[in-house]
């Protein structure tokens, strides 16, 4: 690790949590594309990604020690002015969440405490519940009607009162669906898992508009809010509109790709078909990951989509990649699409 004193940018010093996950890496690369510096910590024994511009930390957070130390390893390294809080529990279960989601996020915000930096935390829509409206406006009432959504509502009031005490700063940005960077998403878990046979798995109702976020904009977002933070009360909660979309989308955007690629012949259509829920719901009472996604189905039934309003007034424009482009970039990154071929297409944008 560089600890001379070039660590001071025009930017400042970000310490990304969880710098190897999706939302993490994507984070870490456009900060330092920003001028940022970049410190991520990772898990003691995880292989860093071979990208540029990131100096890897790897120290566990799973105690007050090991909190401490991390905080002793950014300080000699200059210290760090912001905190991306990218940690997440080992598994998408109800049993995971209650047991590691506030502790992971507690030490987020110890570490930033100690800091004095501002801490970032990508949040969702489920702390609204199923009662939700359309639009889902910054400061709209949160209704969590499932376990996760009960967490994520009371880690951040917890997150909100700790700021209010004077702790430290902190600011929530929301998104929805998340997609690109990779895999372990919706995407390739579920809706592409037939596309070269051609067929799309849609969760909900076709005609359901639902908010997604392309990880790269999202993590510009990030860094356009890290810029103006002085400027933002002690607690913040923001919305990333993102792209809001119904599964006619996603069809009339695949369909030409999938004759492009011969995974449809001649006029033949891209077949359509649904998640098997009753199977899902039934195999939730004794599988933990299929009981949280079980749970998740009221968010493909409800049209909603996020109200940026104050976001923009905060930032300007959000970052945004059109939605085509976002797709074929996605597409690459799940090796779906030759490199040739999207590049191509991204350039018609």
């Amino acid at each position: 690790m560089n600890t001379n004193s070039s660590w001071a940018t025009p930017s400042g010093t970000v310490l990304v949590l969880g710098g190897r996950g999706r939302f993490g890496l994507a984070a870490a690369q456009a900060f330092a594309r920003d001028g940022w510096r970049v410190l991520a910590q990772i898990r003691p024994g995880a292989q860093a990604p071979q990208v540029g511009g990131i100096e890897w930390l790897a120290q566990p957070l799973d105690t007050p020690d090991a909190v401490q130390a991390l905080v002793a390893q950014v300080r000699q390294a200059g210290g760090a002015t912001v905190v991306v809080h990218a940690l997440n529990p080992n598994q998408y279960t109800r049993p995971a969440w209650e047991r590691e989601a506030w502790p992971l996020l507690q030490a987020g915000m110890q570490v930033a405490q100690a800091l004095g930096a501002t801490l970032m935390l990508p949040g969702n829509v489920y702390n609204f519940g199923q009662s939700m409206p359309a639009l889902l406006l910054e400061g709209a009432p949160e209704r969590p009607s499932m376990a996760m959504g009960r967490i994520r509502a009371d880690m951040e009031a917890r997150l909100e009162a700790a700021t209010q005490r004077g702790e430290l700063r902190a600011v929530v940005i929301r998104a929805g669906n998340f997609y690109g960077q990779g895999s372990g998403t919706w995407l390739d878990r579920a809706m592409l898992t037939g596309i070269q046979r051609g067929k799309l798995v849609f969760p909900g109702p076709i005609d359901v508009a639902t908010p997604w976020a392309y990880l790269p904009d999202l993590a510009r977002t990030f860094v356009a809010v890290a810029r103006v933070r002085h400027s933002m009360p002690a607690f913040e909660s923001l919305h990333f509109s993102g792209h809001t979309l119904t599964g006619h989308d996603w069809v009339d955007a695949l369909q030409p790709l999938a004759q492009q690629q011969g995974w449809l012949q001649g006029d033949e259509c891209l077949r359509v078909g649904g998640m098997p829920w009753p199977l899902i719901h039934a195999l939730g009472t004794v599988v933990p990951s299929w009981g949280a996604l079980a749970a998740l189905r009221y968010l493909w039934n409800q049209p909603h989509q996020l109200d940026n309003r104050r976001l923009q007034a905060l930032i300007g424009s959000e970052p945004h990649t059109p939605w085509p482009q976002a797709l074929h970039n996605t597409l690459l990154d799940l090796h779906l699409m030759p490199s040739a071929v999207a590049s191509t297409c991204s350039a018609q944008t």
